[in-house]
């Protein structure tokens, strides 16, 4: 017999990608049911900045997608009034190097980015005090990336889940994805029942390799740690994303041990938000007071004024990270109906909206925006898998 179809296509996580899936893969014309065990941007969305970034990106293909995401923000923005909604600041951004060897560095990282499409703008020491009257002192120089922009990722991933006009069930536990005699995704049980559908699309952000692990594949996600130290509202004085040059260094680390380099913004609501820390440690949700002192100590060194503010909070999340730096974009040639979207590491939210688009487009058979061969979630031997 027949199984009945509930919708199109059910994208398991209610964060700011299964957000962006769900939107796009409805204006494709499909139907489309969002689930989540928790509500919507519990998980790694609601702990982030709200970072939509160029300027950490070297070229390849996680630039053409932050390139091709920065666009669709921008559209998403100007659009019926979502922007405001969900506080899109095209504010850009701000690399210092405190040192000339930084500085050298960093001025070859960003000439290699304006060949792949990136505005860069060479900022010399004597006008770091233009874009950012209360920086330190003495440093090196800059690169200003004006195509950096920033959202409220919990607001943003609520409006585009409304915009979607998807059914959207949380508190829901996907504990199996169910398969037809033939192999291919017939929908998803949950704890309160069974979703019906063709095609299932993973956005469980750093829960994607269990959800992978229950259509029975495997996708090597692991949780990097993070912290955020929030200080007391204050007027704007921190105008762009500011951070030092070694934070691009620190994203692309293989390392499992703590790092920290200071990343330095303001927000709309007044509070600065101040990271970031990267550590492979499980699902550890333990405070860690070298890390948040790091924070804190590399923030002041940037900006001096951060001494004598206080900090209200701290929060953590778990950034979904993958071997090759690189997300799971697209079809599993492993199980007919299964796609991932997943493994964005801290770049989830920039990347959000080029990952909806390309997940609607493989799911409507269109010819995709990118190439997704770099993003194949079968790239990945056993043996490595497994380490």
């Amino acid at each position: 017999m027949s199984m009945r179809l509930t919708c199109d296509v059910v994208v398991v996580g209610a964060g700011m990608v299964g957000a962006a899936c769900a939107l796009y893969a409805s204006r494709a014309g499909l139907d489309v049911t969002v689930v989540d065990r928790g509500p919507v941007a519990g998980g790694t969305t609601g702990a982030g900045e709200g970072n939509l970034l160029v300027s950490d990106k070297e070229p390849g293909p996680e630039l053409e997608l932050a390139l091709l995401s920065g666009r669709l923000w921008a559209e998403l923005a100007a659009g019926a009034g979502l922007g405001a909604a969900f506080e899109y600041e095209p504010k850009g951004g701000l690399v210092v190097a405190s040192t000339p060897e930084g500085l050298a560095a960093l001025e070859e990282f960003a000439a290699g980015q304006r060949a792949a499409g990136v505005d860069a703008l060479s900022v010399p020491a004597d006008q770091l005090h233009s874009y950012e009257p209360y920086l330190a002192p003495a440093m090196a120089g800059g690169v200003y990336y004006p195509q950096d922009a920033q959202v409220m990722p919990t607001l943003a991933a609520a409006h585009l889940v409304r915009a979607s006009g998807a059914r959207l069930l949380t508190g829901r536990t996907v504990t199996e994805v169910l398969r037809g005699a033939d192999g291919a995704v017939r929908g998803v049980r949950t704890d309160h029942g069974d979703l019906h559908a063709p095609a299932v699309v993973s956005a469980a952000g750093t829960w994607g390799g269990e959800l992978a692990a229950l259509a029975g594949v495997h996708l090597p996600v692991l949780p990097r740690r993070g912290f955020v130290l929030v200080t007391e509202p204050l007027p704007r004085r921190v105008r762009h994303k500011v951070y030092a040059a070694d934070y691009v260094a620190d994203v692309a680390s293989d390392s499992a041990a703590l790092q920290t380099s200071p990343v330095v913004e303001g927000t709309a609501a007044g509070p600065v938000l101040i990271g970031a820390s990267r550590e492979r440690v499980g699902f550890d949700r333990s405070f860690s007071l070298p890390a948040v002192r790091a924070l804190a100590a590399g923030a002041t060194r940037l900006f001096p004024f951060l001494a004598d503010v206080r900090a209200m909070r701290t929060y953590l999340g778990f950034r979904p990270y993958m071997p090759d730096h690189l997300p799971a974009i697209g079809p599993d040639p492993r199980v007919p109906g299964l796609f991932h979207a997943c493994g964005h590491e801290g770049a989830g939210i920039g990347l959000a909206t080029g990952t909806g688009q390309l997940i609607a487009q493989a799911l409507t058979a269109k010819t995709p925006d990118l190439d997704l061969t770099p993003f194949r979630p079968d790239r990945f031997p056993r043996a490595e898998e497994a380490s």
